[in-house]
């Protein structure tokens, strides 16, 4: 498995979280921010149906709507990703 870069990334708690050390979970709010995103090659400069792919996430792939790229994305793991890429290419849509 690859490493992914967390560095750039800003983290807060959990609201969950306490201050005895309890069951902490922090989250990121950021993380697809730092992502390098690929737009579709069946996207035009007219503003037509769109949508980009963030590559270099392990076992992820992030999928958004690149007209509202802030509205945030829809993650699916890879192996259902690649399920629907091929079941699209034999399609041929």
């Amino acid at each position: 498995m690859r490493a992914v870069d967390l560095s750039g990334v800003t983290w807060r708690k959990s609201s969950s979280s306490n201050t005895s050390g309890g069951d902490c979970v922090e989250v990121s709010d950021d993380l697809l921010a730092s992502a390098s995103w690929h737009k579709s090659s069946y996207s035009n400069t007219s503003g037509g149906e769109c949508l980009e792919v963030a590559a270099g996430l392990p076992s992820l792939v992030p999928v958004r709507d690149s007209k509202v790229p802030a509205s945030g994305a829809l993650l699916f793991a890879a192996s259902v990703w690649s399920a629907f890429v091929a079941a699209v290419k034999v399609d041929g849509v």
